[in-house]
């Protein structure tokens, strides 16, 4: 049976009307399925008996079955669930207390297509998309394990799990609609509280733009020229610096939300001076832009070592001395495989 969570609210109403249901009734029933993520029909007790009955006949509610959780030694949690058709995805609960930050990092993709080199993930090849509601529920779910271990809830969401979420457009929107719709539509989170990670294709880049996108959009971009990226990053083949600067340029003049770059430092071979020189080239086009330095996190079989600190901080001050945003990311979760490029089902650290 279709899953009742994939209905719009005006196929919904318009399949209550055919009941002979009043129209809003169709809203009492969203409110249920999203603001207050309900898994059972018998659950929505402002509906009558009867509708009830006919809703449990005619459709189903999929929802996710937490399967494993691993705690780090720093605090993250990483929890893996168990789809109604017996995929495994991952969701990372990130803590940063002293700055009351609560970050949850969903997947979007039962694995991933993109054979990035680095990612474990890209290894594990796609099964599928997520469905909008499964995008939602991993941050409903993870919400309350977050109030249960640190009495309050998720405050960020970034889009930088399993999977490329531009590679599953329709569904990663929808579940940023659903996210900050107001409630009891939705959850009510601000969009400015969101970001969207992408390894950087070009022509959905400008689609968020021209589709109203209000969130913030992070690249995944890890090398400084095409040739060392076409190394790493298959996509950039045919995505390639140029065409991607041009899509960014043309999200940013559109929409004005904030883009960063996403830059794991690799021990000599994207982290020299000569590289900081390139990417501050990068980052002089003609929209706003920051970088996130992150430590790179081994993967079995991978040929990369993470930067040095003498190398990392001398690449991060050549930034910075340039006039560029920098920020370097120490890893988290890593002893638990949960960090950055490390999600493939594991059940044990690297």
């Amino acid at each position: 049976m279709t899953d009742l969570r994939s209905l719009s609210l005006p196929e919904l109403e318009a399949t209550l009307l055919a009941w002979g249901e009043p129209k809003f009734r169709a809203k009492q029933v969203y409110e249920w399925l999203w603001a207050k993520s309900v898994t059972d029909v018998d659950a929505m007790t402002n509906l009558s008996k009867e509708l009830r009955t006919r809703l449990k006949d005619n459709f189903t509610l999929f929802t996710l079955f937490e399967d494993m959780v691993q705690h780090s030694d720093d605090g993250t949690i990483k929890t893996r669930y168990r789809t109604h058709d017996g995929h495994r995805i991952e969701s990372v609960l990130i803590p940063v207390p002293d700055d009351d930050r609560f970050t949850v990092c969903v997947s979007t993709q039962v694995g991933c297509s993109l054979t990035c080199s680095f990612c474990a993930t890209g290894r594990m090849g796609r099964a599928r998309n997520l469905t909008a509601a499964e995008i939602y529920d991993q941050v409903v779910l993870v919400g309350q394990q977050c109030q249960e271990a640190f009495g309050r809830g998720i405050t960020n969401v970034v889009y930088m799990g399993m999977g490329e979420p531009l590679l599953n457009y329709a569904h990663t929107l929808e579940s940023i609609a659903r996210l900050t719709s107001p409630v009891p539509m939705g959850l009510g989170m601000a969009a400015r509280r969101i970001t969207v990670s992408t390894a950087g294709i070009a022509k959905m880049i400008r689609k968020l733009a021209d589709d109203g996108f209000r969130s913030n959009l992070a690249i995944s971009l890890h090398a400084p020229d095409d040739e060392k990226r076409d190394k790493i990053m298959p996509i950039n083949e045919s995505n390639n610096l140029k065409v991607l600067m041009e899509s960014l340029e043309y999200f940013y003049k559109t929409t004005h939300n904030r883009i960063s770059y996403e830059y794991i430092a690799f021990e000599r071979f994207n982290d020299s001076q000569e590289d900081a020189k390139l990417l501050v080239q990068l980052c002089r086009k003609r929209f706003l832009v920051r970088v996130n330095i992150i430590e790179y996190n081994p993967i079995d079989g991978a040929p990369f070592t993470k930067s040095g600190e003498v190398r990392l901080n001398a690449f991060a001050a050549a930034l910075a001395n340039n006039g560029v945003t920098v920020t370097v990311r120490r890893s988290r979760g890593r002893d638990i495989a949960a960090a950055c490029g490390q999600l493939a089902n594991t059940e044990a650290g690297v």
